[in-house]
């Protein structure tokens, strides 16, 4: 007799458990920190478990520590969004941020707005939640708000039900490497004023800017209570830490920190990330990290055009990944499986879509691999591309 009966919320779920790479695996796959690039905390953890050890050994508040959530405010307050503590939850990375945002606001059935191609992580906890998923697609300025509201207005002329929810990241798009314009994010905004949808603005990547003018968050040309802002301390300073946070309002942020199973998130590394910043550690680091991965961008896209030649992809100004449309009649998850035995992990384009998608592209991630691994990691996807011809 079984006694595993799944829960129908997890009905998509299915046994990934897998073994690690094999020696020599060059990995392109996940958004990883650069190795060499992650600082060293140590002599900051001692500061934190021990001169704040009645702090940092003890539970946390639901919110987080009071200094945290107040450089949180400071932090999206430089980019125009205005925030007190009072509008801020610490939270165990993005991730969690967005599962507690379903958990407050999400049914089953309710839609869900997301692009095509979306990030495969977010989709992957909306289906948790048993949504029905509304796919927008993008072009070089980011999702196409035109198509967005001609869809919704054909949706409240039919009497169906409207979105509950939109989900975007904004600023260089994970897989695609886009950045919304400012003039779409001011029109999202309106939208979803008229029919009444709360936008979920994942923003992980902001300060990894190469190039270009930066464009002020969606939450900054927002109403309040219309844009529910999510952040990470994984790219600011390194993803080990499993710190994030939510800016909303207080009536939202207090009902996500009620939601929180934690109870509080760790006060240990809350603590140590106050110290690192009060330190004055974080800009040359994000600085360090901006031109580590500016180089990184560029090796791999010069590596590609000697390797995979007929292949296309967009030039993002920031962020950790390149979308890589592949040569005609390319099918992504061959090729991936292709390169796996060549030594090489990528992304196929089936990981990215809401439905059934084109298997025309993969997720290339340059942020882990050194460049010396991108140059040899490259070659290989170059050896995996003449196998299927």
């Amino acid at each position: 007799m079984n006694h595993a009966r799944y829960a129908s919320r997890a009905r998509w779920v299915t046994d990934t458990t897998v073994g690690n790479a094999p020696p020599g695996m060059i990995s392109f796959g996940s958004g990883d920190a650069y190795p060499e690039g992650l600082p060293d905390l140590g002599d900051l953890a001692r500061v934190a478990a021990s001169s704040f050890r009645q702090e940092t050994l003890q539970y946390s508040g639901r919110a987080g520590l009071p200094e945290l959530r107040a450089w949180v405010a400071r932090h999206v307050g430089e980019e125009g969004v205005r925030a007190t503590p009072d509008d801020v939850v610490i939270v165990n990375g993005a991730k969690h941020a967005l599962d507690l945002v379903c958990r407050l606001f999400v049914d089953p059935g309710d839609t869900v707005i997301v692009t095509t191609p979306a990030y495969m992580s977010a989709l992957d906890i909306f289906r948790t939640y048993e949504v029905q998923f509304l796919e927008v697609t993008q072009d070089a300025e980011g999702m196409r708000v035109d198509d967005l509201r001609d869809r919704l207005r054909a949706r409240r002329n039919a009497g169906s039900p409207l979105p509950k929810l939109l989900y975007d990241v904004p600023e260089f798009h994970n897989p695609s490497g886009v950045t919304l314009s400012a003039p779409r994010r001011g029109a999202l905004a309106q939208l979803a004023e008229e029919f009444g949808f709360l936008i979920v603005e994942d923003d992980p990547y902001r300060r990894i800017r190469f190039e270009g003018t930066a464009v002020p968050p969606i939450q900054s040309c927002a109403p309040p209570g219309v844009v529910v802002g999510i952040g990470t301390f994984s790219k600011l300073i390194a993803p080990g830490l499993r710190l994030g946070w939510v800016v909303a309002t207080p009536d939202i942020a207090g009902r996500l920190g009620r939601l929180k199973s934690d109870g509080g998130s760790c006060p240990l590394t809350q603590r140590l990330i106050i110290e690192y910043a009060r330190a004055g550690h974080m800009e040359p680091h994000l600085r360090d990290l901006t031109r580590t991965y500016h180089a990184h961008r560029d090796i791999t896209m010069e590596a590609l055009k000697r390797a995979l030649p007929g292949a296309r992809w967009s030039r993002p100004q920031g962020g950790y990944y390149l979308w890589v449309h592949l040569p005609y009649g390319v099918d992504a998850d061959r090729f991936a499986a292709a390169a796996w035995r060549h030594g090489a992990e990528v992304l196929p384009a089936s990981e990215f879509y809401a439905t059934a998608g084109p298997a025309t592209h993969i997720r290339l991630a340059y942020s882990h691999a050194s460049p010396a691994e991108i140059t040899e990691g490259v070659r290989r996807l170059g050896k995996a591309l003449e196998e299927m011809r």
